[in-house]
């Protein structure tokens, strides 16, 4: 399914883990790293297409993610033509992209990259937000770079607790009454 200009719907998905660290894939058979992506069939939202993408490619179900944002408008990258099936050249230029923000709700262990018979990927591991762009296919790097940077600002904040922060550095509780906390007897002079 092509759109007018040649460029087939698509949908492009970042999943974070706790950390704020993303999901990284390498392709089957390859050397290539990249986020999980899919085309959108006809009759599915791009929402219902990130679903059943997020589960054939990495085996994640709605209730093991959250959604955190979605970029606005479509993102573009044209395919280089030695890379387009010959029956293709002509009419088809590249993808259109919806890329969503989902936090992992699940763990580690419900990643599958085994979900269905014709995997994507055959390895993954986390990585830091900003991944390396110069890993990504040359073709892809643009729209890579313009979806990390308008989802940024919906990245959830880590909650970081200083467990070894001094008592005096920690707010004073009241007890039922209302009074202070009785402070350290001082030493009579």
């Amino acid at each position: 399914m092509l759109d007018r200009d040649g460029f087939r719907p698509n949908v492009g998905i970042v999943l974070l883990n706790q950390k704020n660290q993303v999901f990284w894939g390498k392709r089957i058979r390859t050397h290539s790293w990249q986020f999980p992506q899919g085309g959108i069939d006809r009759g599915e939202s791009p929402e219902q297409a990130m679903f059943r993408e997020l589960h054939e490619e990495i085996g994640l179900k709605p209730e093991h993610v959250r959604i955190v944002a979605r970029t606005r408008d479509w993102l573009r990258y044209e395919v280089p033509e030695r890379y387009i099936r010959r029956d293709a050249r002509g009419h088809y230029k590249g993808q259109k992209q919806i890329w969503f923000l989902l936090q992992l709700m699940g763990q580690d262990h419900n990643l599958n990259l085994r979900a269905t018979n014709h995997p994507e990927f055959d390895a993954w591991r986390w990585n830091d937000y900003w991944v390396p762009l110069d890993v990504v296919i040359e073709f892809k790097r643009n729209v890579y770079q313009m979806a990390l940077t308008e989802l940024a600002r919906y990245l959830p904040r880590p909650n970081h607790h200083n467990r070894y922060l001094r008592s005096g550095m920690r707010p004073h509780r009241r007890d039922e009454a209302g009074a202070e906390p009785p402070t350290e007897p001082q030493p009579e002079s």
